[in-house]
């Protein structure tokens, strides 16, 4: 079968050619660029743990070797410190902050050491075509005149062609937020912690200035700029900068200015993520930013959830259902995302609105801004898919735990019947079920006796059956579960449906409401709809 196309060499796309390649698919990466990605110091991302955990179980070594993970969280008002958050170990999960460049050359290095990916440079898509079978990409300039796949999927950023040719909308507003932004070394008093100082007291300070640490005692600093005017010059920078460090410092201390810019949030939302064989993911479907979220997270929680989805049609026949559920599951996490963002506006910038009718209105405000900066609630949490059209149907033996269905797992350690232990997270990404026992004291037996004991042989036998691939493993405790309870996760991570016992007609039906059924011919798939090629 021909490989799955993928427009966009940035994070998004190499990301989703990576999660392929996890589940045995081949990938064909179409680079607009030369293979070098602009080193802009000032050009950074924020991943949240979970899709920090994503990228770097796929291989990407420069989040550990070039990314910062903060030790803690300080909310500033004024003169005041109103709130300290420790994050890591002794606290909330830690994201990590690595500039795009930095991050965008691990991904390619770890796309490089697997044959199931190609990248190809300076290959710039001019149109596409669909039929039953596959999609067709025809591209611009020197070498080869066109890529043949059995899927494409358009990576390729707010200014997307694949969204263009597909005759996709892309409604929403523009300019939501306007930011300074400079990338510099300094010393500063708190050091490995993210600080959001609102109003603070000195004169360019405006309304909200945030630093947030790099690596080798460097920082972003972002000020939110008014919504209208305010020309940012080069001087003027520069004087904000030497403003904020003297406000924190007590004294302008040495610093190096490393780059600067002006960043604008815009709010969109492709209408459509799927038309026939072609998919849009990252910032091609959707744009968001305001008040601390982070637009790549949610592009990487797309390739989270689309990877797995190819990865079945092509190992076992593709479904509308399945595929279709691309866009049912994400487009609707990621409106609720902006909407709740949209939401927290009014509150959070003092324009009336939703501020007048909130109680204790300055406590919301600063849990609304953690949410948003420290990927918490409904701005930044791990999505959950409770209305999923993959969702299997309540029957009798169902089990509630401490997970709702549809909901990401809670990170156990699991046992596997050949003896390797690890992390529940640590077998997602395979393009497998993941069928998990809750057996307590499985830890302190011989894994040869409990390994044919009790219901596992059942189990076993019924997990062979399953009409798509799958694990066993087993846990010695989940939240909320009892013994013998019986979890089913999806290959993403998110809890397909639990049973109290083994209940093998159970546990078929919800793989195969997790599979979309039963998959129809690769005619069908198509659906009968070609992409209008301009």
């Amino acid at each position: 079968m021909d490989p799955v196309i993928v427009v966009g060499a940035g994070p998004v796309g190499l990301t989703l050619a990576l999660a392929l390649a996890a589940a045995e698919v081949p990938s064909v990466v179409l680079d607009e660029t030369d293979g070098e990605e602009d080193r802009r110091a000032a050009r950074t991302v924020v991943l949240r743990p979970d899709t920090a955990a994503l990228t770097a179980r796929l291989g990407c070594a420069t989040l550990r070797d070039e990314g910062a993970r903060w030790e803690g969280w300080r909310l500033m008002r004024r003169k005041q410190l109103v709130r300290t958050l420790p994050l890591g170990a002794e606290g909330f999960p830690s994201p990590v902050h690595i500039a795009q460049h930095a991050l965008v050359r691990g991904l390619r290095a770890a796309a490089s050491k697997t044959s199931l990916v190609k990248v190809v440079a300076n290959s710039r898509l001019d149109t596409l075509e669909q039929d039953g079978s596959g999609v067709t990409a025809h591209l611009r300039g020197p070498g080869k005149a066109y890529w043949r796949g059995s899927y494409l999927v358009g990576c390729d950023g707010a200014r997307s062609t694949v969204r263009k040719l597909l005759g996709v909308r892309f409604p929403g507003r523009t300019a939501v937020e306007r930011y300074a932004v400079a990338a510099l070394r300094a010393e500063l008093p708190w050091p490995r912690e993210a600080v959001l100082h609102r109003q603070p007291p000195w004169r360019t300070g405006g309304e909200e200035v945030a630093a947030r640490p790099l690596p080798r005692g460097g920082w972003r600093v972002d000020w939110l700029l008014p919504s209208r005017g305010e020309l940012v010059t080069p001087d003027a920078l520069v004087t904000r900068v030497r403003e904020a460090l003297a406000g924190w410092c007590g004294e302008t201390p040495p610093y190096e200015l490393l780059d600067t810019g002006v960043h604008t949030v815009h709010h969109r939302l492709a209408q459509r993520w799927r038309v026939g064989r072609a998919f849009l993911a990252g910032e091609a479907a959707h744009l968001l930013g305001a008040v601390g979220t982070q637009g790549l997270d949610e592009g990487v929680r797309d390739v989270d959830n689309l990877a797995w989805k190819l990865a079945l049609a092509r190992h076992h026949g593709p479904g509308q259902a399945l595929l279709d559920s691309y866009q049912a599951e994400r487009r609707t996490a990621v409106a609720a995302r902006l909407r709740a963002a949209d939401q927290s506006l009014p509150i959070l910038r003092g324009g009336g609105g939703l501020r007048g009718l909130l109680p204790g209105s300055a406590g919301s405000r600063e849990a609304l801004l953690a949410d948003g900066h420290l990927g918490q609630g409904p701005l930044g949490a791990p999505p959950a898919y409770p209305n999923s059209p993959l969702a299997p149907a309540w029957t009798d033996g169902a089990a509630d735990v401490g997970t709702a269905p549809g909901a990401p797992v809670t990170d156990v350690r699991v046992t596997a019947p050949d003896g390797t232990a690890g992390r529940l997270r640590e077998r997602l990404g395979r393009g497998r079920l993941l069928v998990v026992l809750v057996a307590p004291g499985t830890a302190v037996w011989d894994r040869r006796h409990w390994v044919t004991a009790g219901v596992m042989p059942r189990l076993a036998a019924a997990v062979d059956g399953l009409p798509m691939d799958a694990e066993l493993l087993v846990a010695e405790a989940y939240p909320g579960a009892a013994a013998h309870h019986v979890l089913v996760v999806r290959p993403d991570g998110h809890l397909a449906a639990a049973f109290a016992g083994v209940r093998p007609a159970q546990l078929r039906a919800a793989a195969d409401a997790v599979r979309g059924g039963e998959p129809s011919n690769a005619r069908a798939d198509a659906g009968g709809r070609t992409a209008p090629a301009n």
